[in-house]
């Protein structure tokens, strides 16, 4: 008897152009739906061959880093999921979700978000597509939710792409979203990792000596505004403890998100998400990340997980997440996780995309209109920089370009490279950026070292070397303070500043070369004389 067997699914349609019409409110209501429009609009790689989460994914990831998000339809041991990657590795296609017309539009349209947040809805649970299955007596996570070795210096897979969800009380009635990394090495029991100072580290540490474990979710999965929420860290200046980051998603999409009450723990999650595990955290059960650390009984010294800076990760102790259900749509549907790859693009863009828009908010707070825009490139690695333009309006505001860089760096915990540059400097090109460092830069007067001993990032490897022959962790190491360079030119001498803007407007190579002569020589131009002809500099 012959076996049936499905047609082959049509090959995918890729569009080269990426610009069109943004997406609608229904089109970014769940991933599924986003993913939906993605293959509508031609942006979508798509595959029905298995994939396999020890080293291939991430492979796969590197291999199309910047490009088209990437759905695999068939994952190797969860024939329940689809895994997506690069949802948010290319930011013309992440403006087309909200409707961002460039990069200058979206950090202040997202700053008036972060302001302004639309409060979320609450909905049954009959009505949560999240909890159409819940499952109670078989809380093998790994089983579940689809687990990655990102490479092959790891000795252990984990679950980087959940995000942690706190909303109420235990956030001083806000609400927050994270990414935390978690290696579920017991079953339903898996360390979690609060990255120090973040939100979940201020949970804990108030909640350290509570007699009851704190409940909250990880949700996987989320509506692409909340994703990009989850993105914020060390942004407390303008995302303090109490807000509503929820809330600044659903303002993002431009309608609310919705809350559904867990089943089995007393919290509430978002109800549009793919899973969710509900579960308690309990602050002083500190386990290691892999038992390679374990048996050394070492922290800080074994790879685990690469960081956000462009190094290797290390195994700690951390404290653990006990999961009491996990929940999700119905398996029929194949629900989508979002294994999201470190030190790639998708996972820089969602980190530093809200941090620049909060750190321009932080210099309209300090002082109304002089701040353009603010660019964190992906050398500057999330956390560790930022670009910030500035258009002074007379003599007195000269200093504000000092003011902004040293607040940027003490609100943004661990920052080591701050650069101020003014309106004529294209920020998202960094050949601009260093001509600028080059020919504008006193360095005697305008290189500040700023926060030495302050609070910094263990994630970064010049940093743990201060702990010399102690472990590299939080407590034993110290900040070496950063760099806050004032880049911009005195208010008075932009004559002697001057660029040379070459008649590009008055002439048409059209009138000496036919279109194909034109695009083929335009075709071979990289770099900075790529950028400066198109402005005639």
């Amino acid at each position: 008897m012959a076996v049936e067997t499905k047609p082959p699914r049509p090959k995918n349609r890729i569009s080269a152009d990426l610009a069109g019409p943004p997406a609608g409110k229904d089109d970014i209501r769940s991933l599924p739906a986003t993913v939906e429009w993605l293959r509508r609009e031609g942006l979508l790689l798509e595959t029905d061959v298995e994939v396999d989460g020890d080293l291939e994914l991430t492979g796969v990831q590197k291999h199309f880093d910047g490009s088209y998000p990437v759905l695999f339809n068939n994952v190797k041991g969860y024939p329940h999921a689809r895994a997506i990657t690069n949802l948010f590795a290319n930011m013309d296609i992440v403006n087309r979700y909200f409707g961002w017309k460039d990069g200058k539009e979206r950090t202040k349209k997202l700053a008036h978000a972060l302001t302004h947040p639309i409060p979320a809805e609450i909905v049954t649970q009959n009505e949560a597509p999240v909890q159409e299955e819940v499952i109670t007596d078989d809380l093998e996570v790994n089983k579940w939710l689809m687990a990655i070795r990102h490479t092959v210096l790891e000795s252990e897979i984990t679950i980087g792409s959940g995000n942690s969800v706190v909303i109420g009380d235990y956030f001083h009635g806000g609400s927050h979203i994270g990414y935390n990394r978690m290696n579920f090495r017991w079953g339903n029991i898996g360390t979690f990792q609060p990255a120090p100072g973040g939100h979940m580290w201020q949970i804990m540490t108030e909640h350290y000596k509570d007699p009851k474990p704190v409940p909250f979710t990880m949700a996987f999965g989320v509506p692409v505004a909340a994703t990009l929420l989850a993105g914020g860290g060390f942004d407390y200046a303008v995302l303090p403890r109490g807000g509503d980051e929820i809330g600044a998603a659903g303002a993002v999409q431009g309608f609310p998100m919705r809350y559904v009450k867990c089943r089995t723990i007393d919290a509430y999650t978002l109800a549009d998400a793919e899973y969710v595990l509900e579960g308690e955290f309990y602050p002083q059960d500190k386990r290691y990340e892999t038992a390679e650390a374990e048996k050394a009984d070492t922290q800080g010294r074994f790879h685990f997980h690469p960081e956000w800076a462009g190094y290797m990760g290390k195994a700690y102790r951390a404290p653990t997440f006990h999961v009491k259900a996990i929940t999700m749509r119905k398996r029929v549907s194949k629900p989508i996780i979002f294994p999201l790859g470190v030190h790639m693009l998708d996972c820089h863009n969602i980190d530093t995309t809200v941090r620049e828009s909060a750190i321009y908010e932080l210099c309209e707070r300090l002082q109304p209109g002089i701040v353009q825009d603010v660019n964190i490139p992906f050398p500057m690695t999330d956390w560790g920089g930022c670009i910030i333009q500035l258009k002074k309006r007379n003599k007195w505001e000269d200093g504000w370009a000092r003011n902004f860089l040293v607040a940027a760096m003490s609100c943004s915990q661990g920052m080591r490279l701050a650069i101020a540059v003014d309106g004529d400097i294209d920020i998202y090109n960094m050949d601009e950026i260093i001509w600028c460092l080059t020919t504008r830069v006193n360095p005697r007067t305008d290189i500040l070292n700023p926060l030495f001993g302050g609070v910094g990032q263990t994630f970064i490897p010049e940093e743990r070397l201060t702990a010399g022959d102690k472990q590299w962790t939080g407590m034993n190491t110290r900040f070496e303070g950063g760099m806050a360079i004032d880049a911009t030119m005195p208010y008075g001498y932009e004559n002697d500043f001057m660029r040379p803007v070459y008649p590009i407007d008055r002439v048409d190579p059209k009138k000496w070369f036919d279109d194909s002569e034109i695009a083929s020589a335009k075709a071979i131009m990289h770099g900075w004389v790529e950028t400066l002809s198109r402005y005639g500099r």
